[in-house]
């Protein structure tokens, strides 16, 4: 089992489809060290992540201590019923769980996994618990590192489960976008326990983040692109950013950003736009 910390930016691999085994080993080639798939075929091809990382590892880019893998259960409300699932969807909650890791370890080509989460609450409080339970199981087993959440943006209901857990929630992954206001009170929440926050759509869904006067004064003070001063921001925040530009220019752009240091850091035109976003 490694002991990998987790990446400060993790490539996302949702709706590459036909495409994700290129995209992912372009990049891991540029510097990615992190990858996010889910057991969801509707949006996913977590077999093509599979693909990629053998080939990877393969050709010596990487080796398997070197990658941080991250996917998915989703329940039976996130799949597609048309297309073949993941498990049976007429057994228990369980019985579901465990048929979707070992179905991703098939596809991954893995003997464990980094971190898996819940791709979102299940329909009932009890039953997220019991499907977080059974994966409680697998970190028993050393075939998991790190639990966590998805879509999960009730922080009463994350705070139960916080109290309820036994194996310490370590990841909550959600849209942190203007939308819904950047998602500062689960944010807290995860600040406040000790747990890492993943964000996605995390510049699709801000386009007025990123014309706003005082972010864009940032990236030219400092050199940056609107989209890197966006990630650095991230980074500051102690916000994992999800990066699934198909764009090579793109990826080095954002992986530059992850290797800066210093950089935007205690200034105070971040506490300004810090103030603005909170407003």
């Amino acid at each position: 089992m490694s002991g990998l910390i987790m990446p400060k930016m993790m490539y996302g691999t949702a709706w590459k489809k036909e495409r994700t085994t290129e995209l992912v080993v372009q990049a891991f080639k540029a510097g990615f060290r992190g990858v996010d798939t889910a057991c969801q075929p509707k949006h996913y091809r977590e077999d093509l992540v599979g693909k990629a990382l053998q080939s990877l590892f393969a050709e010596g880019v990487v080796s398997r201590e070197d990658v941080f893998v991250q996917t998915k259960f989703t329940s039976i409300d996130g799949q597609d019923q048309n297309q073949l699932l993941p498990y049976d969807p007429q057994s228990s909650i369980t019985d579901q769980v465990k048929q979707s890791f070992e179905t991703s370890l098939k596809n991954l080509g893995l003997d464990y996994v980094d971190s898996v989460v819940l791709h979102s609450p299940l329909r009932t409080k009890e039953q997220a618990l019991s499907a977080y339970k059974t994966l409680e199981s697998f970190v028993d087993q050393g075939k998991i590192n790190y639990l966590g959440l998805s879509n999960i943006y009730d922080s009463k209901l994350l705070l139960w489960l916080i109290e309820n857990v036994r194996v310490k929630i370590g990841v909550v992954q959600n849209r942190w976008y203007e939308n819904n206001g950047w998602d500062w009170a689960v944010w807290e929440i995860c600040q406040k326990y000790g747990i890492r926050y993943q964000s996605f759509w995390t510049l699709t869904g801000s386009p007025t983040l990123l014309r706003h006067p005082l972010l864009i004064n940032l990236a030219r003070k400092y050199g940056l692109t609107p989209e890197q001063t966006v990630y650095k921001l991230c980074q500051i925040w102690n916000i994992t950013p999800l990066c699934g530009s198909s764009t090579l220019t793109h990826v080095n752009e954002a992986l530059a950003v992850e290797g800066a240091s210093g950089v935007l850091e205690d200034t105070p035109e971040v506490k300004q736009l810090w103030d603005a976003m909170h407003s």
